[in-house]
């Protein structure tokens, strides 16, 4: 499993709240700007500005184009991640510490947020 984002990548992201049971990070970059790969639980991601990344997992990669101010629900997952838009990336996650009611922890195939 990847790592921690504030640890991997702290440069972008920085801890906003936390509790027993949420984490909530802020994320920030520029156009050009790349990830190391890391880790995502289940998550609640809400974007602060429109952007356009590429992300990357296990040979995988998917292009995602996101407007402002939009929630989409981030299933857990390892990725890196691109800026390949024209503009700033400003983004927030609110992760979940609890796991979902008969998760088994098997590994994630899924990349990026889910279609509303």
């Amino acid at each position: 499993m990847a790592k921690d984002p504030v640890e991997t990548n702290p440069e972008h992201y920085r801890v906003v709240f936390e509790n027993d049971r949420v984490r909530v990070l802020e994320y920030t970059d520029s156009p050009g700007h790349m990830t190391t790969e890391h880790h995502h639980p289940d998550s609640v991601m809400i974007t602060a500005s429109a952007f356009r990344r590429r992300l990357s997992s296990n040979g995988k990669t998917v292009e995602v184009e996101l407007p402002t101010g939009v929630a989409r629900w981030m299933p857990e997952q390892d990725h890196s991640g691109e800026n390949i838009g024209e503009t700033d990336t400003h983004t927030f996650f609110v992760e979940l510490k609890e796991d979902a009611p008969g998760s088994s922890r098997e590994p994630v195939v899924h990349l990026g947020p889910d279609e509303p």
